[in-house]
């Protein structure tokens, strides 16, 4: 299939965009497509970065199957496209991300029936129920919550939240339709012989990132930093002591590159994918990292009010991917937050307008 397209579905958004200029390194004599709707702010930035890349667009919508229709036979369709935020649908029209992150999966998967082709679906953390979450034994640690006392449970312990991790309970439809989406994948994996790897990504962060309240925290945060603006800790008493690991887009783009290399190691099976407890930060020490960066201070409100789907603790416990590939990130907290440093006041003048909203 080495004389077909590899296909990054929501190919100029943040993570997509990073992935089709690592195939496009890669696989210099591939076919490399990112396909979008450009609805996300600032998608516009990357699809001139991915086209300069040498890469090609195709404006398109997975909702729609005339528009997957038009890019045919594909050797790889990575999944990126999805309404990416936990907040989506709360109070407002669901339409969108269940039409998205579902409807639009289900779209994909019967367009690799047809045509063939094998598939890498980027999952979220947030498949694992909010109250569950919210129920683990959490103690405060100078200026971060940590499991107390090294207690475990099921799917759960210091090292942070397993794939065993029970999923009885509500998850926001974000979650849902990602776990659906899941499911359905196993369906197609075992009725039509679909090579199908799935990964359930933490906090994916890095240049090219254009963060807001409700997704892509770490980016806004330092982009405040760099160029001003508000910044609140909300939730959980407004103390900026919850947890979550990070990962640099980049680390991500080496494991799936491993992934296409040997999809048989992954086949059957979801994977945790983040920086796990050696790569996770409070919003408190995330602060603190962006003063020191940007060597600037701004003003964090106190906001106590808990929204619906905000979690005070997810860490991804990656001991299965460890061992099923030896994988593990390489950018800690402070090579993330360095490089986006460096993107962030290299490209000011075009980034400052979008960060200010």
């Amino acid at each position: 299939m080495a004389d077909k397209p590899i296909v990054v579905t929501g190919g100029a958004g943040f993570v997509g965009s990073t992935l089709c200029l690592m195939l496009r390194r890669r696989h210099p004599g591939r076919a490399i497509v990112a396909f979008d709707n450009l609805r996300r702010r600032g998608s516009e930035l990357n699809m001139r970065r991915i086209v300069e890349g040498g890469c090609t667009f195709v404006h398109g919508d997975i909702r729609r199957r005339e528009d997957l229709e038009r890019i045919g036979p594909v050797d790889w369709l990575i999944e990126c496209s999805a309404e990416a935020s936990v907040h989506a649908g709360y109070g407002d029209d669901p339409s969108y991300v269940v039409g998205t992150n579902l409807v639009g999966a289900i779209n994909c998967l019967d367009h690799l029936r047809q045509h063939g082709g094998r598939l890498v679906f980027l999952s979220t953390s947030r498949i694992y129920p909010i109250a569950a979450l919210r129920a683990l034994p959490l103690q405060r640690a100078g200026d971060r919550l940590e499991i107390a006392g090294g207690q475990t449970g099921p799917g759960w312990s210091n090292s942070g939240i397993a794939e065993s991790f029970p999923l009885d309970g509500a998850r926001s439809l974000y979650g849902s339709t990602k776990l659906a989406a899941e499911l359905l994948i196993g369906e197609y994996a075992t009725m039509y012989g679909l090579t199908a790897i799935v990964d359930r990504c933490g906090v994916l962060t890095g240049p090219w990132q254009m963060g807001t309240v409700e997704q892509g925290f770490v980016a806004l945060w330092l982009a405040r930093h760099v160029f001003g603006g508000p910044l609140s800790y909300t939730g959980f008493g407004g103390e900026g002591l919850q947890v979550r690991d990070i990962l640099h887009v980049d680390d991500l783009a080496d494991l799936i590159a491993l992934q296409m290399d040997q999809p048989d190691r992954f086949q059957g099976r979801p994977f945790n994918v983040g920086g796990g407890r050696a790569v996770s930060v409070s919003l408190r020490e995330l602060t603190d990292a962006c003063r020191f960066i940007a060597g600037r201070t701004v003003p964090i409100a106190a906001d106590p009010a808990t929204r619906d789907a905000d979690i005070p603790y997810y860490v991804s416990d990656t001991s299965r991917l460890q061992e099923a590939c030896g994988w593990r990130p390489t950018r800690n907290v402070e090579r993330i937050l360095e490089d986006m440093h460096r993107w962030l006041t290299g490209h000011a003048e075009t980034l400052r307008p979008v960060f200010a909203g």
